[in-house]
């Protein structure tokens, strides 16, 4: 059993809102919700490209299309996720929203609890276990290729200048994403959370104040709407989003 909750707010700062969320097959665009579901289970955010044509489609279409995925061990998970992105190529073309793109990060659960990381862009996927937290998601970004090329330090990645840079992702134009997928290492046990947030939320939280915000007693959607209050008093420039999923299968 999954206990799984989302928000997402438009924020302080811009006038409209390119991220959504989706919970199964629920495809929100604003607002939140919170239900109780069971394994195959599919949960993601996604971001439109913000300079890009029409983001705020992309990302509702690429969660309506990913919302048809059932996990299974017969799922070829790249091939869904090209398929979307090709999708989006030829409606934006269609449509006359040339380049239209989008971040996605995405829960896959399988009925036998095997856990994928679908990932493409700067949106993350986070654990947080034993009061923990560790970033599973790698950011295919410029800033992340500088890190690991040794170029510049840890602190600097943040408020780094070339920040919004990322590489291809679903629905560009100019080439294809290399999403990365992956199935995360260990499984899931009773009692871990899986964050999934857009970069208006990870970019204006430390992981201290991460930590901090998960480890209050109170439910999870009320710990989410604590990060997006904060994210947002850090002055977060963007749209905010984040989906929360707790296993609860041993209870």
């Amino acid at each position: 059993m999954f206990y799984c909750c989302g928000i997402t707010d438009t924020g302080a700062v811009r006038d409209h809102n390119e991220d959504a969320f989706i919970i199964q097959k629920n495809v929100m665009t604003k607002g939140e919700t919170e239900t109780e579901t069971k394994s195959p289970l599919i949960a993601a955010v996604a971001d439109g490209v913000a300079g890009e044509a029409s983001g705020e489609i992309a990302s509702r279409k690429a969660l309506e299309l990913l919302g048809g995925l059932k996990p299974s061990p017969k799922t070829n998970y790249m091939q869904k996720v090209l398929n979307i992105h090709h999708a989006l190529q030829k409606y934006g073309v269609s449509h006359n929203t040339r380049n239209m793109q989008t971040t996605l990060c995405a829960l896959a659960v399988e009925q036998s609890g095997k856990a994928m990381l679908i990932n493409s862009g700067d949106s993350r996927m986070y654990l947080y276990r034993g009061g923990v937290l560790k970033q599973l998601s790698r950011d295919q970004s410029l800033v992340q290729m500088l890190y690991e090329q040794g170029h510049i330090a840890p602190e600097e990645r943040r408020g780094h200048a070339r920040k919004n840079v990322i590489f291809p992702v679903l629905g560009s134009l100019d080439s294809d994403p290399e999403p990365q997928i992956c199935e995360i290492e260990g499984g899931l046990t009773h009692g871990d959370i899986i964050i999934l947030c857009t970069d208006g939320l990870s970019d204006c939280l430390t992981t201290g104040e991460f930590e901090e915000i998960l480890a209050r007693p109170k439910r999870l959607t009320k710990r989410l709407g604590d990060m997006v209050e904060k994210a947002i008093q850090n002055g977060s420039p963007d749209n905010v989003t984040v989906v929360g999923v707790t296993y609860l299968e041993d209870i």
